[in-house]
């Protein structure tokens, strides 16, 4: 995901030099799906052809080991390089700009720019794009959705009456009145009085909404992705990486920091942001906050003495302590490569890139995002049992083991509801506390 930018702006500049060929060699079982991938595809905004490596044949034959892995091709098709990992623009442009000039001096790089029918073409526009989160108000009955490929923010009634948005919807990071204000992917939110705090996730930013001034600021970071791990420290001058969820608790901003497998702390007061836990290595490993190992933590939630959090990449849901001198440890989930759709209790259970997470009466609700369902989390006897949805991907309402998902990314309850941002649906689903029956919200006057 942080390569799709730079690759972006290279097919911009090399129009007919530069052909880029993505190669999907998938981990999670539901990421192999060519459904699934075409989801992925839109809502990446990628414009290139890719190959859905399945059963990892490509990635064989190319000798892979990690992802990323870049592959350089010369105009004969010669295998000329090899790059592992994240790469910037400036090294893949000089890489880029001399190969143009050494295969031009040998006349055999055909300058013809290549077309290709874009899956956007055969798409149509829709009230939300790839909603990623949702928050609910149970004070003031407000949900707050992040239309996140919109590039905006919507404030609705619970039944589905659009009170404002947030945003121009042009990609960008600019801060200012509603319509002028600018986000790219936002996600995660955390409202504390008329303040909402949000992880604008591709502007590598966090963003503060007045709600009753309706304007946007930006409180942390600097609207570049950091290039390596930091220490923190100047909230506005430090680079974060791929924030995904936020929540608040005692002047402080809890993020789940995707991109650094962390969870970092901003301090409200001080102005200041620094990492909280999380050693920055991907993997699962408990013990001390800063030096136990995450994956790609994407939800985060709290109960005024832990922070619960889904550690994707595991397949995980685990826990911080609120205390500084405390733990990390893991409620459910194993290890990078060990997932599956499996209740029960303790090391038994499996869940499958899991992306939100909320609590309610000491329980944790969670999208069980790769299963397509929604999944209840006891954090005391390690019991996880599956709740709402039937795992086949789709969209249909009814009752618990009737209704489908589609990549379900955001949970948030409040007011005996459960509100559900169904990403791949492109739509907010609604399910009753108590009788777990599922509906859709029907958004008006947007």
């Amino acid at each position: 995901m942080h390569v799709f930018p730079q690759l972006r702006k290279l097919e911009e500049k090399y129009p007919g030099e530069l052909a880029v060929v993505g190669v999907h060699s998938a981990k999670f079982t539901a990421e192999k799906s060519s459904v699934n991938l075409r989801k992925a595809i839109l809502r990446y905004e990628i414009e290139h052809p890719v190959v859905n490596d399945k059963d990892f044949q490509i990635w064989q034959q190319y000798a892979v080991r990690a992802w990323p892995t870049l592959m350089f091709i010369d105009p004969t098709g010669k295998l000329i390089g090899k790059h592992e990992g994240e790469i910037t623009f400036d090294q893949f442009d000089q890489i880029i700009g001399d190969m143009v000039e050494e295969y031009d001096s040998q006349s055999i790089l055909n300058h013809q720019p290549l077309h290709y029918k874009l899956e956007k073409e055969k798409e149509w526009e829709r009230p939300l794009s790839f909603p990623g989160k949702i928050l609910a108000d149970p004070i003031e009955g407000r949900i707050f959705i992040a239309d996140s490929n919109h590039n905006r923010l919507l404030v609705v009634s619970s039944a589905g009456r659009v009170q404002h948005v947030i945003g121009s919807g042009t990609k960008g990071l600019a801060d200012g009145e509603y319509g002028q204000a600018q986000f790219n992917d936002p996600q995660g939110m955390a409202l504390e009085g008329e303040i909402l705090y949000v992880a604008d996730t591709k502007n590598h930013a966090i963003r503060a909404v007045d709600l009753n001034d309706k304007k946007v600021t930006t409180i942390a970071g600097t609207g570049d992705k950091a290039a390596m791990f930091n220490d923190g420290g100047d909230a506005i001058d430090t680079a974060l990486n791929s924030p995904w969820d936020v929540v608040y608790h005692q002047d402080s901003v809890y993020i789940a920091m995707a991109g650094f497998h962390q969870l970092w702390k901003l301090d409200l007061a001080s102005r200041t942001v620094r990492p909280y836990a999380g050693s920055g290595r991907e993997r699962i490993v408990d013990g001390a906050l800063s030096s136990a190992q995450l994956a790609q933590p994407s939800g985060i939630a709290t109960d005024g003495t832990r922070l619960h959090f889904t550690d994707s990449e595991t397949s995980a849901v685990r826990s911080a302590d609120l205390d500084e001198m405390g733990d990390v440890t893991t409620i459910v989930g194993k290890d990078l490569f060990t997932f599956g759709d499996v209740d029960g209790m303790g090391d038994d259970v499996r869940l499958q890139h899991p992306l939100g997470i909320d609590l309610h009466e000491g329980l944790l609700f969670i999208t069980d995002t790769y299963n397509n369902k929604i999944k209840k989390i006891d954090p005391n006897t390690r019991t996880a049992t599956s709740i709402i949805g039937s795992g086949e991907p789709g969209h249909e309402d009814g009752s618990a083991m009737v209704a489908k998902f589609h990549e379900p990314g955001g949970i948030s309850i409040a007011n005996g509801k459960i509100y559900i941002a169904d990403t791949n649906n492109h739509a907010v689903r609604v399910a009753d506390l108590t009788t777990l029956e599922v509906s859709t919200l029907k958004l008006t006057g947007l």
